[in-house]
């Protein structure tokens, strides 16, 4: 006798047979609807973004899991590793100088266990660095964001420097997973760890992201006449939606490989 499915599989086998457009419109309606849940679940919305920062650091932790126990750093871009690093480090000057809190100390954790990753692969596991497959060249993110935080950068009080570097670590931060999806592009297995490791920055990515968007829907829109005039404001939202969906189509790959009871991702072409 066969075991009844269970409903949530259900559900998904129905949404995996439908076409592309329909799972796009799914998806919108899911993310609509999780925003809402959180809503209603989350009363401070602060929360949500000190939960972000707290998922962040569990990727990196599952990542030096993943180096102490294998021994191998295969599959990891060296070059979104210091692209973290670099936007944390940013993050942890400005937080400093202009709003020393929790996510100066939650930031301080990432960045240290960040640095130690990039230590592994640089040093003790290089030889199993794959460094062909990491080939993507960071100063096509990198000099963009330092060109647009010199333009749109907050208006507050506070000194043109740490506006300036504030701005900068927002966009470093929006496109800093771009040279290790890269790495899953080129070599289209990925293994455990490091897919765990991608998925839990886009959750870190979305909670971030629907703190921003609720902060600004509780407001009324008044959170962005705080954040300042121009288009400041707006770049700040975007970038955490840019974030949000660059790692959506990976998320759904793990989700799905995860309900098929599949240990090792493979990505299909055109995939991130």
């Amino acid at each position: 006798m066969r075991a009844p499915k269970r409903p949530i599989h259900t559900v998904w086998t129905w949404a995996r047979r439908q076409p592309s457009k329909v799972q796009a419109f799914l998806a919108v309606v899911s993310g609509m609807a999780a925003l809402v849940l959180l809503r209603f679940i989350v009363h401070d919305h602060d929360n949500l973004f000190v939960a972000a920062e707290a998922v962040h650091s569990i990727g990196i932790s599952v990542l030096i899991y993943k180096l102490m126990k294998e021994k191998t750093c295969a599959g990891l871009s060296l070059k979104s590793q210091e692209l973290t690093a670099m936007f944390l480090a940013v993050r942890l000057y400005c937080s400093v100088v202009m709003e020393y809190d929790i996510h100066t100390l939650l930031d301080l954790a990432t960045l240290v266990t960040t640095l130690w990753v990039i230590y592994m692969i640089r040093f003790n596991l290089k030889s199993s660095y794959m460094e062909d497959k990491d080939n993507f060249a960071i100063y096509y993110v990198v000099v963009p964001c330092a060109l647009l935080a010199l333009f749109i950068h907050p208006s507050t009080s506070h000194h043109l420097l740490n506006r300036i570097s504030w701005a900068f670590c927002v966009y470093l931060e929006a496109v800093s997973v771009l040279p290790q999806l890269r790495v899953m592009q080129n070599t289209k297995i990925v293994e455990p760890f490091t897919a765990h490791y991608v998925f839990a920055l886009g959750v870190a990515r979305f909670l971030s992201c629907a703190h921003w968007v609720l902060q600004v829907l509780d407001t009324r829109g008044h959170l962005l006449v705080a954040l300042g005039y121009g288009l400041w404001p707006s770049m700040v939202l975007i970038s955490e939606i840019v974030q949000t969906f660059i790692l959506a189509d990976f998320c759904y790959y793990y989700i799905k490989s995860v309900f098929g009871g599949q240990l090792v991702l493979r990505l299909p072409s055109g995939v991130v």
